[in-house]
């Protein structure tokens, strides 16, 4: 029971999650163009071969979601319960860092999407910019002063549809989300009302840019960067717990988002390298009108402005699930008593009203980088961590817990496909990882890498508070469900009752 005396209202389904989530297939705007851009042609299969890991990952967590629907904040809430073989206190920590490095991967959509946005305002309605500022010094990138001033404005209304609730988030979502994915499904159409447009020997062979030389160390570095997208499609699993019928809802949106997200990501970088070639260095909205002219041989500013309204819309409802989402995450791990009380607490609208606050400072904190690359590496520390650990949890939930009752069941042979992408991506994670602030932004040091790494460090100190606020409290303990284990087990000290558990069924096929 949360501090309010309410749980998460259940007042959503399929579509309600689904929309929210294409958070992340909107993701496509601030990857595809500067991937293209560094690399040409080869982005493709990269962002290909990445984003098909998306689509896995959404159909093993939509098995995860229907084992336990009552687990809310998505892909990291279901890990504690998994990693239960290798020990309570272990399994409680592994889903505490997982959680917490989850947000630390989700909440800078957010900012990244708002320094987007204010960037296609001030082009589209001639504001000005007023005078570049570098608050975090050679960490960052000089950012103006009018960006931030919008990105403020613009992280503080989008956080009023979050606070009243995930009946009104949801709305807000199909709202922005047709206005938003419909275009952006048709940029990926327009050129086949004009064939011409397109030139096939642009994809011939996949070739790098001119001048680009491939290494291991530079596929590494920027699939890496692309997880960070491409991944995100599996943030529609953070409101299956709000969901009517999770069952059956989790099947439904996780698959139709990992196959839409495969769609756009892919095809978006397909047609841009068909019409345009190597896009030049410029800004998506400019790379996005450029293209539209190329298509339709209009020179009008009609065209900027067409492109431009969706966009920012799309950044806007972008930004709507990572502050709905992450908060979620952070107020599951506050159930669980590894994160302080005060992320837990629901407002009367069965929100996570200060889970949401404090993403949304954060927010505004870390639009102060300046460059959306730059807050790329440094939240993918977090974000990939979380994944990895994911990945390895369906393996252990698969080997451990076969006669587990699933509604979602996917072959037995997936536990060990897990497996390996689990050590693929621990792989990435270090090794793209550390060469990414060079290769990727052509930073002189791993900065970056190492301020992520100390981010995930601050779950700990965290974590101790709340076992000293516990300690004052005279708490005690609680279960947590493990799902198909044979019953609940401890838990953790001040926490609160978790889901029921699940009665054991039928045995693994």
């Amino acid at each position: 029971m949360s501090e309010t005396g309410s749980r998460l209202q259940r007042k959503t389904n399929w579509w309600g999650a689904f929309v929210i989530g294409l958070a992340a297939p909107i993701l496509v705007i601030g990857l595809d163009p500067p991937a293209i851009q560094a690399l040409g042609a080869a982005a493709i299969p990269l962002l290909a071969g990445a984003t098909a890991i998306g689509v896995v990952l959404c159909i093993f967590v939509a098995e995860l979601a229907a084992v336990m629907p009552e687990r809310s904040g998505g892909v990291p809430s279901y890990t504690t319960e998994s990693f239960m073989p290798i020990g309570e206190t272990a399994a409680r920590h592994v889903g505490g860092v997982a959680a917490w490095s989850y947000w630390l991967g989700w909440f800078p959509v957010a900012p990244i999407n708002m320094i987007l946005a204010a960037a296609y305002i001030t082009q589209l309605f001639g504001l000005p910019t007023g005078k570049s500022v570098l608050p975090f010094g050679a960490i960052g990138s000089p950012i103006a002063i009018g960006s931030i001033v919008i990105s403020i404005i613009g992280i503080a209304i989008m956080f009023i549809p979050c606070y009243l609730g995930i009946k009104l988030g949801a709305a807000a979502a199909t709202v922005l989300g047709i206005v938003s994915m419909v275009p952006l499904t048709l940029l990926v159409l327009i050129p086949g009302v004009k064939p011409s447009s397109m030139h096939f020997h642009n994809l011939s062979g996949l070739h790098y840019a001119h001048g680009v030389h491939g290494s291991v160390a530079l596929i590494f570095a920027w699939v890496f960067v692309m997880t960070w997208s491409v991944l995100g499609m599996e943030g529609a699993a953070c409101y299956i717990g709000e969901c009517a019928n999770p069952s059956r809802d989790a099947k439904i949106a996780m698959t139709a988002e990992g196959l839409y997200g495969f769609f756009i990501f892919v095809m978006t970088a397909v047609v841009l390298v068909l019409v345009l070639g190597q896009a030049k260095n410029a800004d998506p909205l400019t790379i996005f009108t450029t293209y539209i002219k190329a298509i339709t041989g209009s020179s009008g500013s009609w065209v900027q402005w067409v492109i431009g309204i969706p966009l920012i819309c799309a950044l806007l409802m972008s930004m709507l699930n990572a502050i709905m989402g992450c908060s979620r995450s952070l107020y599951q791990t506050s159930e669980d008593g590894m994160l302080p009380r005060f992320f837990s607490h629901l407002n009367v609208h069965g929100a996570p009203d200060r889970s949401m606050g404090f993403t949304a400072v954060c927010s505004i904190i870390v639009v102060m980088f300046g460059t959306p690359l730059r807050i790329y590496i440094f939240s993918n520390v977090g974000y990939l961590f979380a994944i990895a650990l994911v990945f390895y949890a369906y393996f252990l939930h698969r080997t451990s817990r076969p006669e587990a009752v699933r509604p979602v069941r996917l072959p037995n042979g997936s536990r060990w496909v897990a497996l390996v992408l689990a050590i693929f991506l621990t792989v990435l994670w270090a090794y793209g990882g550390w060469n990414s602030p060079a290769i990727v932004v052509g930073a002189k040091d791993p900065s970056l890498f190492i301020l992520g790494l100390v981010a995930i460090g601050l779950y700990f100190p965290m974590y101790f508070w709340r076992r000293m606020s516990d300690r004052r409290r005279g708490g005690t303990a609680v279960t947590v469900d493990v799902s198909g284990a044979g019953g609940p087990v401890p838990a953790a000290v001040g926490g609160r009752s978790m889901a029921e558990p699940v009665t054991a069924a039928r045995p693994e096929s």
